[in-house]
């Protein structure tokens, strides 16, 4: 039986868990209330030794403070990434494509219709909104960094892991040392010259380049 070489991108990567925080509704005003009731000076008296306030203390308290009271007003959620995942995918596309299989399940003709023009139509606005998202950050051209990553998108640029390879800087050094090295000079096309093959070339013909009686060399 042949089988063949290619193998679909969803069966050559494994799915990966991501977690990631929503903000439910309420959730924004919610933080502002907690941080309009707090109380920061205490987080000041907290870092002082004395006169001396240690800015290191006093930051990383109210940084802390600040990730606590995010976590308490969101919600964590974990999703599985395939490795067909497009980047345009949403929650509303996912509800979307749920609503679809739902529908497909029951087998009610006239809601699988309906459902597929919904998803047919929340598709087109997820992809619309990516590439504005795209096109925002390259036409931000007071912003390298945006604009490097709307490139990056585009191209699917994947940064390459480092190599942890002790070696490989003494391989490298060899590689290019070879480079560097003294090599021995080539002969000439027409063989060695008669000073460096030596006195023995010179006594086997003793009179070559001596002039004759019509006084041309021999």
């Amino acid at each position: 039986m042949l089988v063949p070489s290619y193998k679909p991108l969803l069966k050559r990567s494994r799915p990966v868990k991501i977690q990631t925080r929503t903000w439910p509704e309420g959730a924004v005003s919610a933080l502002k209330d907690c941080f309009a009731c707090t109380d920061w000076g205490v987080f000041k008296t907290g870092a002082s030794q004395g006169v001396q306030i240690d800015i290191h203390e006093y930051a990383e308290a109210v940084t802390g403070y600040f990730a606590k009271g995010t976590e308490d007003v969101t919600v964590l959620k974990t999703f599985t990434a395939r490795g067909n995942h497009k980047p345009w995918m949403t929650s509303e596309v996912r509800s979307l494509l749920t609503a679809r299989d739902a529908a497909f399940r029951k087998g009610d003709k006239t809601a699988l219709r309906s459902a597929r023009s919904a998803l047919s139509k929340g598709i087109k606005a997820a992809k619309r909104t990516y590439a504005e998202g795209i096109q925002g950050h390259l036409c931000d051209t007071g912003n390298t960094r945006r604009m490097w990553q709307g490139v990056q998108a585009l191209t699917d640029y994947k940064s390459k892991q480092a190599v942890d390879d002790a070696s490989l800087p003494d391989r490298l050094n060899n590689f290019f040392a070879h480079f560097e090295a003294p090599h021995p000079t080539t002969r000439g096309r027409h063989g060695p010259s008669p000073t460096a093959a030596g006195p023995a070339l010179i006594r086997e013909n003793p009179h070559e380049g001596q002039p004759t009686e019509s006084g041309r060399p021999r």
